[in-house]
């Protein structure tokens, strides 16, 4: 189990240079308030002073620290003189001469022996993102600490968790901090390592309170009580590492920090740790094996291991899943074109396909939310087109006073005998004028949907296609283009077909009811019930009546200008005007249900001749025609910038995601147990 905490280190390499948001690594996470001692607590565990001191915020970056437990220098040299060549490990930095050193992920290479170089260097990489004046970075310094006297641990160091704002701090630098940290210990997989002062009340601790938010049952949360030196004389926190003030489920460890003065006077971290052992002998002594900064550290290793081997199945788990589709993602993407002639050919061909393929209902990828397509042609063809149509009234607009109107035009100043035709032709021209407007329409919806195709094609049935932004939008104009060339034809189609039904009345039209017939059958409607004599004197008084209303002639000694008589807006009909009147709306209506029928009909075939069809038939050609040319060929296939960083992205996480495939399958499981 030694090897699971170098092993998760090589993985943090690995997964450095492409972030690790992807993979959340087993690692443990200091969390404290301001100079709570947290610093301190990091250098116990090390042996050495290598962190930034002072006043205030002294913590502005996370660090990311590495130990790494190698073999004394004497026995390095020994090994290296007895094999006669170097030290291969990758950890063991063969040909250091010094018992401990530290190195930078930033600083490639250079290897820091003088542990008051590692403390400037971590005051210059944090002004240098952070600034010289209290500001904070989000940007991790990881550094690596190789030393005979330290543990395998990964710990992660963050600033204290502030109140008010000093310096350049924003005014929201509270906020600012709490998010880094819950970035951090939201991670399930992270050990949450709470430091709090003993000479403040526990149940105030800002680090627990944050620990439980994200930890509520304390499955991954180890409390450490810092300053133990430092309470009031006469009380002790006996009490608080019994778990008897706050329970702690991984437990409470004790410690005791050097002081401002040992710092000053260069007292050794030695003597610093048998001071430590001395007090807690003397105060706790039945608590003292389960105390202090060795304890700590034994503490944290094996708990560190522990957790790492319960991590380690579902981190391997979720590398194969994502090599896989980082695997599909990059294959997306494609490889960068080499023949020009070759991948513009494939492109265009495989638009038109799909194209095509989606007016048939064949496409690759099939719509679950919404019509789209053939699919949709045909709901506009027989629901929509055809719904609105059914809907015209055969009548609709037309009054008995249109009718008449029209009857009494038709005859001139002779008295009619009989029913004009020509009145019904006039009437039922107007009627069929009527469905020519959602024939128009329909023909928009159409096109409207075969623009829509090009966006659903593009979005997605070609991948390739979004690689390369100007072919794109040359292959949107060239088919929109194409689809706006023949909309007025289809359209014009359309005014054809109407104009056809307009241009000649078939009244021999075999499901044309013979005007003859409607008269009789509308006649012996009249007749039926009724005395013939009844019938002459009902209509004779309708006729005087009538006559009387307006149509009279007018009373003797009255001079009355006919000129400037109005005709009355309403009146009665006469029982024969009736029987014109329902004879001609029975005609129109009839021979309107005909026409309807057929151009219900004729509209779909003419607009899916004429525009859809057409667009199949020519894309493919059309395309290649228009941009199948060796001067535009380069402009056309220059990728987007956004395309080739996304996929030397996703080259480098597939790389680091095999890498720690690799490092993952070298653990056998006897090293587990």
């Amino acid at each position: 189990m030694e090897t699971l905490i170098p092993i998760i280190n090589r993985l943090q390499e690995v997964f450095l240079t492409v972030g690790t948001d992807v993979i959340q690594l087993p690692q443990i996470v200091v969390v404290g308030s301001q100079s709570s001692g947290k610093s301190s607590v990091l250098e116990s565990l090390v042996g050495r002073d290598f962190l930034p001191r002072g006043s205030g915020i002294v913590t502005r970056r996370p660090l990311v620290l590495q130990l790494i437990n190698v073999a004394p220098l004497e026995q390095r040299r020994q090994a290296e003189h007895e094999n006669g060549i170097k030290q291969s490990s990758q950890d063991s930095y063969p040909g250091v001469k010094a018992e401990e050193w530290g190195t930078f992920l930033h600083c490639k290479g250079q290897v820091f022996a003088d542990f008051a170089e590692i403390r400037s260097e971590i005051e210059k990489e944090t002004e240098r993102s952070s600034g010289d004046n209290k500001g904070i970075s989000p940007e991790p310094i990881h550094l690596k600490i190789f030393s005979p006297k330290v543990l395998n641990l990964t710990l992660v160091d963050l600033p204290g968790i502030t109140k008010v704002p000093v310096g350049d701090q924003p005014e929201d630098i509270e906020a600012q901090v709490y998010e880094m940290i819950q970035s951090f210990i939201s991670n399930p997989n992270s050990l949450i390592l709470a430091v709090s002062p003993a000479n403040s009340d526990l149940a105030t601790s800002e680090a627990l309170k944050l620990a439980r938010d994200v930890d509520p049952e304390g499955r991954r949360t180890l409390l450490v009580v810092s300053k133990l030196d430092l309470m009031d004389a006469g009380t002790d926190a006996l009490e608080v590492l019994l778990g008897r003030v706050i329970p702690v489920r991984l437990g409470i460890i004790g410690v005791v920090n050097r002081s401002q003065h040992d710092i000053n006077t260069q007292k050794s971290l030695e003597d610093s740790l048998r001071g430590e052992q001395a007090f807690l002998q003397r105060h706790y002594p039945s608590l003292a094996a389960r105390c202090g900064s060795r304890y700590l550290a034994r503490t944290l290793s094996r708990l560190l291991m522990h957790h790492i081997r319960d991590c380690l199945p579902e981190l391997k788990s979720r590398v194969t899943a994502l090599s896989g589709q980082y695997q599909a993602r990059l294959s997306g993407y494609g490889q960068p074109v080499e023949d020009h002639s070759a991948t513009l050919l494939q492109i265009v061909t495989k638009f038109a396909s799909d194209y095509c393929n989606t007016i048939e209902g064949t496409p690759r990828y099939i719509q679950t939310t919404e019509l789209c397509g053939g699919a949709r042609i045909c709901y506009i063809f027989h629901e929509t087109f055809g719904r609105t149509l059914q809907s015209i009234d055969p009548l609709g607009g037309l009054t008995e006073l249109d009718i008449l109107t029209a009857i009494r035009n038709a005859t001139g100043p002779r008295p009619a005998l009989f029913v004009p035709e020509i009145s019904f032709e006039l009437l039922v021209k107007r009627q069929i004028k009527r469905l020519e407007e959602p024939s128009l329409r329909c023909v928009e919806l159409v096109h409207e949907e075969l623009q829509r195709i090009i966006q659903h094609c593009s979005s997605y049935s070609t991948q390739e296609l979004l690689r390369f932004p100007k072919l794109h939008d040359s292959i949107v104009e060239v088919v929109t283009a194409l689809l706006r060339k023949r909309l007025p034809v289809t359209n014009e189609m359309v005014h054809h077909l109407v104009a056809i039904e307009l241009a000649y009345i078939n009244t021999k039209h075999p499901d044309f009811s013979d005007a003859a017939q409607v008269s009789a059958s509308v006649n012996s409607q009249q007749a039926e019930g009724l005395d013939g004599g009844k019938r002459w004197k009902n209509d004779r008084a309708v006729e005087e009546r009538a006559s009387s209303s307006g149509f009279g002639s007018p009373s003797k000694g009255q001079a009355i200008n006919l000129l400037d008589t109005a005709l009355p807006p309403s009146r009665r009909l006469t029982t024969r005007e009736q029987r014109d009147c329902e004879v001609i709306q029975r005609l129109i209506k009839s021979y309107f249900l005909i026409v309807r029928k057929s151009i219900q009909d004729s509209v779909p075939k003419a607009v899916m001749h004429f525009l859809v069809n057409f667009v199949k038939e020519r894309l493919q050609s059309e395309l290649v025609g228009q941009l199948y040319k060796q001067t535009l060929m380069h402009q056309l296939l220059v990728e987007s910038a956004d395309t080739a960083q996304q996929r030397d992205e996703v080259a480098h996480m597939l790389e680091a995601l095999q890498k720690a495939n690799n490092i993952i399958s070298e653990i056998r499981e006897t090293h587990l147990w």
